[in-house]
């Protein structure tokens, strides 16, 4: 894709952006946004949600849903990424936020090199989370989504540290998967949770 061609797809007040988060961890939901930008309010400082701050990231998250176009977040569940694997879900969010939004899009465009199954063109991106400001968007929105759930699980499930590794297989995860065992909230289809014991709720 041109220079001139990315930057028409920027500009464009239909198009949205599309990216996903949690697709690494081994516990709890794949995060999906989609995001039409409003051409008349420039949201400064978006970029990849990996390199913002947690803090910077719920203050863009914030700026993105006043000011956008329209926006929405979806998911799939464990037992959806355990049924049809973890790309398939990712796909299956994608294809929900999109589904979900107020204004029906022209264009879609999704970070990566995978598409989901939608009713309107879709285009895919690499490293489109650093070149087009509504998949950035996108991005944010995901990530501040799949980190909410991350605090939910720490709550319900104390000892696993989910607020500090967010679900991914850390040192410390695999340590306390294998001591606690796998929630329900574990993919049982991931290899290291499927080899640990199951966890046994304390009445």
């Amino acid at each position: 894709m041109s220079q001139s061609e990315l930057l028409n797809l920027r500009l464009a007040p239909t198009v949205a952006g599309v990216d996903e988060a949690g697709r690494g961890p081994l516990a709890g939901s794949v995060y999906a946004a989609a995001v039409i930008l409003h051409p008349e309010k420039p949201i400064v400082g978006l970029k990849d949600s990996k390199k913002l701050s947690a803090k910077r990231r719920e203050v863009l998250a914030q700026e993105i849903k006043r000011n956008a176009v329209a926006w929405s977040v979806a998911w799939a569940g464990v037992e959806e990424i355990d049924s049809i694997n973890i790309l398939q879900a990712t796909l299956l969010a994608m294809q929900r936020a999109v589904e979900r939004l107020v204004v029906t899009p022209t264009e879609v465009l999704v970070d990566g090199n995978q598409r989901p199954q939608l009713s309107v063109p879709v285009q895919t991106i690499i490293k489109g989370d650093a070149l087009v400001p509504a998949i950035s968007a996108a991005s944010i929105l995901a990530k501040c989504a799949r980190d909410a759930e991350a605090y939910q699980l720490a709550q319900q499930y104390p000892g696993f540290g989910f607020e500090r590794h967010k679900g991914y297989g850390t040192a410390e995860h695999m340590r306390q998967l294998h001591l606690l065992g796998a929630t329900p909230a574990h993919r049982r289809s991931f290899k290291p949770v499927a080899l640990a014991p199951l966890w046994k709720a304390v009445s």
